[in-house]
Order: structure tokens, then C-alpha cells, then sequence
């Protein structure tokens, strides 16, 4: 389900984090994951990125990074997003991230009916 959220928050809760997976699609459509620290510049996160993630984002463009719970009860912060490949920077490849979308994510406790928001987990804005 998609929640609608505002993405003016979205940079300093990014900061609540530090670290985040950054999930591309390969050539064989299958998912490529790696762990990354995003910067931020100018409203678009920044991913410093090896060859084969730059690659995928540069042909599939649509792209998504989590950030995984800071606490084991705490929530996920999910940002999808369109990506273009900007430059070299020594050995790694900056992906320009523009936010389309923001959730904060995590499974429902046993017997959880529903968020207010029509989520079947326990989803929320980011504000």
C-alpha cells in the first residue's frame, strides 16, 4: 500500500539512521543489495556506489533504499525513488537519488487490526 508522506522530512530522519541497503535490479532481473552511507545534497540523496549498482540504476531507474530499524522493535525507513548516475569519484560511482516516497515500516505485532492509515502492518508517515 502506498502511504503518502512529505518528503520535507525526509532528510534529517534519514539522520536518525546513519546507514541503508540500497537495492538495484540486474539484467536478469533479480535484486542486487548493498549496504551504503547516503549524503545529501540539493533535496537528492547521494549513494556512493561501486560499478554493478551504478549499471543497474543506470538501466533501471527506479530504485529503493532502507534503512534497517535502529532498535529490534524500531522501524524501517523505506525511500524509493528515481536515480541517475552522476559521476566518477575515485574507485566508486555516485547515484543521484530524487525521493518519490517514504515509508516507516515494520510487521505487525501478533493480533495488530490494522494502522488508521489501511496498512496491514504497522506502517506510518514520515513527518
Amino acid at each position: 500500500m502506498s502511504i503518502p508522506v512529505e518528503l520535507d522530512a525526509l532528510e534529517s530522519k534519514t539522520a536518525e539512521y546513519g546507514w541503508a541497503y540500497v537495492l538495484t535490479v540486474t539484467d536478469s532481473s533479480t535484486p542486487k543489495i548493498v549496504a551504503t552511507t547516503p549524503t545529501w545534497s540539493d533535496g537528492a540523496m547521494l549513494l556512493h556506489e561501486g560499478g554493478g549498482s551504478a549499471r543497474n540504476a543506470d538501466a533501471r531507474s527506479t530504485i529503493t533504499v532502507a534503512y534497517p530499524p535502529v532498535e529490534p522493535d524500531g522501524y524501517t525507513l523505506i525511500v524509493d525513488g528515481e536515480a541517475a548516475v552522476d559521476r566518477s569519484d575515485d574507485d566508486h560511482t555516485v547515484i543521484r537519488l530524487q525521493p518519490s516516497g517514504a515509508v516507516l515500516h515494520r510487521a505487525a505485532a501478533p493480533g495488530f487490526g490494522g494502522s488508521a492509515t489501511g496498512c496491514s502492518h504497522d506502517c506510518a508517515p514520515v513527518e
